[in-house]
């Protein structure tokens, strides 16, 4: 007696039907998705850089 019904698919056949159930976004989408998150990120490292600055000088300030 095996272990393995006949009718159940393999785990690689699984995994290549569920593959092919992907759908997969356009180049245009992805490229403005792209570009957002960059830009965000660079607004947010300034913002993070501008607030280390102040609370640098603010700690400066007060040390001295």
């Amino acid at each position: 007696m095996s272990d393995k019904p006949e009718n159940k698919p393999s785990f690689w056949e699984g995994v290549k039907a569920e593959f092919n159930k992907i759908t997969w976004p356009e180049v245009g989408v992805i490229v403005k998705q792209s570009v957002a998150v960059i830009c965000t990120s660079v607004v947010v490292g300034i913002i993070i850089s501008a607030v280390d600055a102040l609370v640098k000088y603010g700690v400066s300030f007060l040390a001295k």
